[in-house]
């Protein structure tokens, strides 16, 4: 009969701590969704929208739900679909760059041709091309009498992602596509006042002939036309244009143009780095399939997560449509395409509980205004990977920006609780701003959340400091 009414006694003590803390979740809940709400009666938020999806991963449970389910424009957090999607299918895949070359080298000369295999590596710089020709010059070649050869195979023409912005052309956050990737894709034009009445004094980084630059700025005291630098854009070409007045107590500055046709791009440097090198070649550039019976020169290659890390912590685009176009090139062959590589990204919905029908992704870094995605996706998909993939999981949380410290985020919650405590991807686009990752509240606990803003007009600023102020609530509660 005692052991009876203990049990009794331990099992109305079990109950009433499963009431109490039911009860304390709900009022946490209830207060957090009221302050929130505070933030959105705000004046801003009558003319735009917003959806948000918070889940408590240490508790296992939603923290706050507000059209979660509404369709719209994720801009950069995107790329958590795309990272997420090569850390599960691309597994040991490699970025590289490949050099071979045919015939003989006699008497210091290459009797023959060289081949550049792009392989999509989005990192590859002109060190490294630099340090290829150094390498050429070790092994005695002193001039190359063939010709060279990018073979671009490994991915389709389609030169831009699908629903990007056509006057996004020269920015260098839309990079023209290739299989065979220099730079980032860009220039570098650092220019500064000249003498009165003269031009700016102009330079390119790193100096090529590649570019022309067309020079018709002047150096004034006082300013009446505003000085300008951009590519020939509209013409499709490489022409670099300088108009404008630069006031002569301008202090000297750089901006970075994207660049037009990148295949030709590597193979002019790689001809300008032979030349700085004394390494002979009157020879045409030209594109080319491998040919059969060749022999390597030299491999460059680049690890997945060093790229996974640069897509998430900068936000770069042309590294996360590399990635895409990895993920269709494993899977699918060459050509790879973001059509092919998208199979992929439906699958992770697939593999989280989702029904890729109900979005619409077109791209890879989330450039384009065709991408339609619910806050309820990325929550989700950041939810599964916690909860079934531990590796993924700490690969991507590691490779996001943190709070106040590095990255897209370095410069935001600084002076917040949020500093050091809160991961996340970061998306902006002209009236979009996006934040998706983890952050650790004040009892540490772990919680997923997805803010989307969308269809404001003018700057991002306020709608920023919304999603800051809306994670730091999420913090204290």
């Amino acid at each position: 009969m005692k052991r009876i009414n203990l049990l009794n006694k331990i099992a109305f003590v079990l109950i009433l701590l499963v009431q109490l803390t039911s009860t304390s979740y709900s009022q946490v809940k209830s207060k957090l969704e009221g302050e929130i709400n505070k933030v959105l009666s705000h004046e801003f938020f009558k003319s735009c929208q917003i959806a948000i999806d918070v889940y408590d991963l240490t508790s296992n449970k939603p923290l706050i739900r507000k059209n979660e389910k509404l369709l719209l424009r994720p801009a950069s957090t995107l790329k958590l679909l795309t990272t997420t999607s090569s850390l599960f299918f691309l597994n040991d895949f490699k970025f590289s760059t490949n050099f071979y070359y045919t015939g003989e080298i006699k008497d210091s000369l290459l009797l023959g041709d060289f081949f550049i295999v792009g392989g999509l590596d989005p990192r590859f710089s002109l060190k490294d091309l630099d340090s290829v020709v150094t390498k050429i010059k070790k092994t005695g070649i002193k001039g190359i009498r063939g010709n060279i050869y990018a073979d671009i195979s490994a991915i389709d023409s389609l030169f831009w992602g699908s629903g990007w912005m056509w006057d996004d052309d020269p920015n260098p956050t839309s990079p023209y596509l290739s299989a065979l990737n220099i730079n980032n894709n860009v220039i570098k034009i650092n220019y500064e006042p000249g003498f009165l009445d003269k031009p700016a004094l102009i330079n390119t980084i790193p100096q090529t002939n590649f570019v022309e630059v067309i020079n018709n700025s002047i150096t004034k005291t006082n300013v009446a036309n505003p000085f300008s630098i951009t590519r020939d854009w509209m013409n499709r070409n490489n022409k670099i244009l300088a108009t404008g007045e630069i006031s002569v107590s301008q202090k000297s500055d750089s901006v970075l143009l994207n660049i037009f046709n990148p295949t030709e791009y590597f193979l002019t440097l790689f001809k300008e780095s032979l030349e700085r090198n004394r390494i002979f070649f009157k020879g045409e550039l030209k594109t080319s399939f491998l040919p059969s019976g060749i022999r390597e020169f030299l491999v460059i290659e680049r690890d997945l997560d060093s790229i996974i890390v640069n897509v998430n912590k900068n936000s770069d685009n042309l590294a996360a449509e590399m990635l895409l176009c990895g993920l269709g090139l494993k899977y699918f062959g060459k050509p790879t395409s973001a059509e092919k590589g998208l199979r992929l990204i439906d699958s992770l919905i697939v593999v989280t509980g989702m029904d890729p029908k109900l979005f619409k992704v077109a791209d890879g870094s989330g450039l384009s205004f065709y991408n339609l995605i619910s806050a309820e996706l990325l929550t989700n998909i950041l939810k599964y990977i916690y909860q079934n993939n531990s590796e993924v999981f700490s690969k991507l949380f590691n490779s996001l920006p943190i709070a106040g410290i590095d990255g897209t985020l370095k410069n935001r919650m600084k002076n917040s609780p949020l500093f050091n405590n809160l991961r996340a991807k970061t998306g902006s686009l002209s009236g979009i701003s996006t934040l998706s990752g983890y952050l650790i509240n004040k009892s540490k606990h772990l919680v997923a959340f997805t803010i989307f803003i969308q269809n404001f007009k003018g700057s991002a600023k306020f709608a920023r400091d919304a999603q800051d102020k809306i994670c730091e609530l999420i913090y204290n509660n």
